[in-house]
């Protein structure tokens, strides 16, 4: 079963002046991303990597086309219920961590059904954190932990909401090799049999822990490879359009 769909995806931004032409940055791009997969988004910077996140999430409106999201048309939701199926069957994971400094990191998983308004018990906060090999951390501080248990209590919150999708921009961004690693393994646990995730990532090695890996160029897809390797993965960034190297 699908949980997303893009067709004829496209996105522009207005130019520098109020005269200037629009921007094209996503120029009709198609998808399809399956229960239990996971994908990974890599390219060039500036092909339009975070900008097809955004889309495919409902963070970005589109300037045109269609993405569905478990059905669901996002051009034709009102602001209003867009935010609610965000809210109730999506999760988010961002290079910045996002907790909250003053609340304990059981505290921070605890809030994302708050958010919710629905109420998560106290044994799947706790079961969520041990799945991340953080219940001997609960109580602390966001300060007191290192940038990867951080990224770990942030994948927590999301693993105790039970989403259909996680999107994650740059999960490894700012993270050590080992931190990453177990991000990484995280997130690929993530993508269950229900369950998708989509990754946009510069990471290699991170690229080819997923099922298929799509590789953006000037704003349109230019390769789709299935369970590559990162050799695989760096030849079709670098690879230009005539298929000469970079």
């Amino acid at each position: 079963m699908a949980l997303i769909e893009a067709r004829d995806l496209t996105k522009t931004f207005p130019g520098a002046t109020r005269r200037a032409e629009r921007i094209a940055v996503l120029g009709g791009i198609c998808l399809t991303v399956e229960a239990g997969e996971m994908v990974a988004i890599v390219g060039p910077s500036g092909s339009g990597k975070s900008t097809l996140l955004y889309c495919l999430s409902g963070l970005e409106a589109v300037s045109s086309g269609s993405v569905r999201l478990m059905n669901e048309e996002l051009t034709q939701l009102r602001r209003a219920d867009l935010a609610r199926l965000r809210r109730d069957r999506i999760g988010f994971v961002f290079q910045s961590f996002n907790l909250i400094p003053s609340l304990s990191a059981r505290e921070n998983v605890a809030l994302s059904g708050r958010l919710a308004e629905r109420k998560i018990e106290r044994s799947d906060v706790d079961l969520a954190l041990a799945e991340v090999g953080l219940s001997d951390r609960a109580r602390h501080l966001p300060g007191a932990l290192s940038g990867g248990q951080q990224q770990r209590v942030a994948i927590a919150r999301i693993l105790a909401t039970n989403p259909d999708i996680v999107f994650a921009d740059e999960p490894t961004g700012s993270l050590d090799t080992v931190a990453g690693r177990e991000v990484l393994n995280l997130l690929r646990k993530a993508a269950d049999g229900t369950r998708s995730v989509v990754m946009v990532t510069h990471d290699l090695d991170a690229a080819a822990g997923a099922d298929r890996v799509l590789v953006l160029r000037d704003g349109l897809i230019h390769r789709e490879l299935l369970a590559p390797s990162a050799e695989e993965v760096f030849a079709a960034i670098t690879q230009t359009r005539s298929g000469a190297q970079a």
